[in-house]
């Protein structure tokens, strides 16, 4: 987690990815464990708690913009911005109790990032998305 905290800006209630499980220039996988406690579970939805979509986006961007500031070519007085999402899909609920992995691969080149992130619970892909980042300094 600590580690985490040196690369992202993000905190708590809106930091959203608990373990860097693997990542190197080109690849990453980045665990979320999902509570029950999680701020948005009371109203999405109360009887039936599901992680919102866009919520499973932003970890995913989270997941890459870590990897991202591992990369030796990527300044850390830079932040980056999402810039755009294309074909996401939600092929699953993701719900109280969930491990999910966010695994993808990253390109990145003169402050254009692009990912291609999935998100898996128990080995089966939930969640995709093709991801687009900005680097600018703060």
């Amino acid at each position: 987690m600590h580690e985490i905290l040196k690369l992202l800006p993000h905190r708590y209630p809106f930091l959203l990815i608990d373990r860097i499980l693997e990542a190197d220039p080109e690849h990453f996988r980045v665990l979320k464990n999902v509570t029950f406690n999680e701020p948005f579970f009371p109203g999405h939805f109360p009887d039936h708690p599901v992680m919102p979509g866009v919520l499973i986006i932003e970890a995913m961007a989270q997941a890459t913009v870590a990897s991202l500031a591992t990369r030796p070519d990527f300044d850390p007085g830079s932040l980056a911005y999402l810039a755009g999402v294309d074909d996401a899909r939600f092929i699953k609920p993701v719900t109280p109790g969930d491990a999910l992995i966010l695994e993808g691969s990253l390109r990145y080149r003169r402050g254009l990032g692009k990912s291609e992130v999935r998100g898996l619970v128990e080995g089966e892909e939930v969640a995709r998305a093709n991801l687009t980042f900005v680097v600018r300094g703060r």
